[in-house]
């Protein structure tokens, strides 16, 4: 798969890690800090030069969508975010996308990152409950959501993004729906939606072990079933397993990943990828300052992937998605098994296979198939032992 802009030139990513958070969530494992703000300054700085050395090396593509991700970006003043976002040469219809938590963002916040091209936000919301929200160990009041969307949209913004969490031990299903409900009111043009999952390292992850309440997976994947029925009715078709929008919001930064497109990762922790490579900054913010400081690359690995890998994982993450993947090198046998099992649809217009609702709660068991019936033996095989039965995989 290949992604395109709307000029028809081939797209590009850039991805800038923003490590820092006021607190952290009891779920989270992501690189992120609550005890480095004095970093800030010398962080952004450090993003500034390195993203100014790749460019005065003439490898930098314009951008055809830029991500602030993190921990929580719009914890930085927004002027030094900005700062870094002036860095990057974009194309004129670049996708420029910010995470904000609630409440570390307000109507001048959002004014000048509309002024400086900012295009989309994603809010962090996880849930509209304030008995889930003290589940998962965040802090903000439910009713500022709805006070920054009314300020993204007097600043500008038509397009943003609620993230949603489901299927916290002691989560209800009304209680979860009365949430779907509440940002399917707010008419987002974006929603992603994601089952917990409980890592080690974190808070959450010592709890369960202590003996606490894991999330159940009968209970996600209704919750996932029920959700889905709101947002098609909503007029907000699935695109890809965790991810829903009106037509015409899809992600495009996203859809890059999905497409195995080319990203830059700029900050500490940050993922690029660059034709059949991946790789991976050193992780901690001092450490990644130190580099650029020293003028070293901050790049702490990578991965090189050979054709048939390469063509795999690109057959993996097209089935993530609502265009699915070619029909012509699967196995005619596996896919009548997968069609009649209830896991895919066919399209006989394009011949092409895609997931049904209960195939998406069932993605990892339903590639496994098709990669069976397509190479025998792949870098797949023994993760349905790993998994479980019927485990859903979002």
């Amino acid at each position: 798969m290949t992604a395109s802009n709307p000029d028809g030139t081939q797209d590009f990513g850039v991805y800038v890690h923003i490590p820092f958070c006021a607190t952290r969530c009891d779920y989270c494992d992501f690189a992120t800090w609550t005890d480095r703000e004095h970093l800030q300054d010398s962080y952004v700085d450090a993003c500034v030069t390195d993203l100014r050395r790749r460019v005065e090396e003439g490898l930098f593509p314009l951008a055809s969508s830029v991500f602030f991700g993190g921990g929580t970006p719009s914890l930085l003043p927004p002027e030094q975010l900005m700062t870094i976002l002036g860095e990057i040469p974009r194309t004129s219809t670049a996708e420029v996308t910010v995470e904000c938590n609630p409440d570390s963002i307000n109507r001048s916040g959002l004014d000048i990152y509309r002024a400086h091209g900012v295009n989309r936000l994603s809010f962090g919301v996880q849930s509209f409950d304030e008995q889930v929200l003290a589940g998962l160990g965040r802090t903000h009041n439910p009713a500022n959501v709805e006070r920054v969307v009314a300020d993204a949209r007097l600043a500008g913004f038509d397009n943003f993004n609620l993230d949603l969490i489901y299927g916290t031990p002691g989560e209800s299903v009304d209680q979860w729906l009365a949430t779907v409900n509440s940002a399917i009111a707010l008419n987002p043009p974006h929603l992603s939606m994601y089952a917990l999952t409980v890592e080690p390292g974190t808070p959450m992850g010592a709890n369960v072990r202590a003996g606490a309440l894991a999330p159940d997976d009968d209970d996600q994947a209704t919750k996932y079933e029920l959700a889905d029925e709101l947002l098609t009715k909503a007029k907000m078709p699935w695109y890809e397993i965790s991810n829903w929008a009106q037509v015409g919001y899809e992600c495009r930064h996203n859809l890059l990943h999905w497409a195995t497109g080319d990203y830059l990762a700029i900050g500490c922790a940050a993922h690029g990828h660059r034709e059949r490579s991946r790789y991976w900054n050193l992780r901690t913010p001092e450490r990644y300052i130190a580099a650029i400081a020293a003028q070293e690359s901050p790049e702490a690995g990578s991965e090189v992937l050979d054709l048939n890998a390469q063509r795999e994982e690109e057959f993996v993450l097209a089935l993530r998605t609502s265009t699915g993947v070619s029909a012509r090198k699967v196995d005619p046998e596996v896919i009548s098994a997968c069609v009649d099992a209830g896991l895919i649809d066919h399209i006989s217009s394009t011949d092409r296979l895609v997931l049904t609702r209960r195939g998406r709660l069932l993605a990892t068991e339903v590639t496994v198939r098709l990669l069976a019936g397509n190479n025998a033996g792949t870098r797949y095989d023994g993760v349905l032992t790993a998994m479980g039965k019927d485990r859903p995989s979002v």
